[in-house]
């Protein structure tokens, strides 16, 4: 969220976070400690923007917040959202003791992964790769479950995929291809022609100048999509 707060009828903000390139994530309930606030951005769509005008029992009370915010204070908020995630059925899964977890019901244990690597993904987005990997990684810990059909172990592997992949990217990322290559084969055990697994690990060998491996890797990607500019250019990179 984007915010300005003013005392109303002032020009000048108390505060405001618009100077931030990448505000922080905050968490209702937890990190917006003013109730109108919270009130309002409940009300809110992602990229809208609203003024909201709060009395004092929606704001700082009769008491103020001295010596920014005077008693019995009116304020102005401008308020733009920029992006959320509703992360509170993960939040619920995870509260829960281990023996509780085994029994939820599938499609929610598969929806908390799938939020966790939403999460993983806006973390990469914004270059925080170790928050990211630590969000792909709580989501991977959530599919070793046993299945009771084989439509069930391909609605897991389906997810299980999507976090390896993101899980062998983000190591990269973190220069730390041991690990990427290792997260690229278990990709690779559930699709051996998944074009992004063989690419991930070919990079990853490439980084440790294994190149035979890396070869191997992305000449096989290249079968499978032989016109990717991202797969050949990584064989020119390794050709020179």
């Amino acid at each position: 969220v984007k915010y300005t707060g003013y005392l109303e009828h002032w020009d000048e903000p108390f505060c405001t976070n618009c100077y931030s390139k990448s505000p922080g994530l905050m968490k209702l309930g937890k990190d917006i400690t003013l109730g109108g606030l919270e009130i309002g951005l409940l009300t809110m769509k992602k990229g809208e923007v609203a003024r909201f005008v709060f009395t004092p029992d929606y704001a700082y009370g009769r008491q103020g917040c001295p010596p920014l915010i005077p008693p019995n204070a009116t304020v102005v908020f401008e308020v733009e959202v920029l992006d959320f995630l509703d992360s509170d059925e993960s939040d619920a899964f995870f509260e829960l003791t281990a023996e509780q977890q085994d029994t939820f019901p599938l499609q929610k244990v598969l929806k908390v992964a799938d939020t966790e690597r939403e999460f993983g993904n806006y973390l990469y987005r914004k270059r925080r790769f170790e928050g990211a990997k630590d969000r792909y990684k709580r989501a991977f810990s959530i599919l070793g479950r046993s299945p009771s059909s084989e439509a069930e172990q391909c609605q897991i592997d389906a997810s299980k995929l999507l976090v390896l992949l993101n899980l062998s990217l983000t190591y990269l990322k973190l220069e730390r291809p041991a690990q990427a290559l290792a997260y690229g084969e278990k990709a690779l055990e559930i699709d051996q022609r998944n074009a992004k697994a063989l690419f991930r690990c070919g990079q990853a060998c490439l980084c440790m100048t294994e190149y035979e491996k890396a070869r191997d890797f992305l000449v096989r990607a290249q079968h499978i999509q032989p016109f990717n500019h991202d797969i050949n250019n990584e064989l020119k990179k390794l050709a020179r």
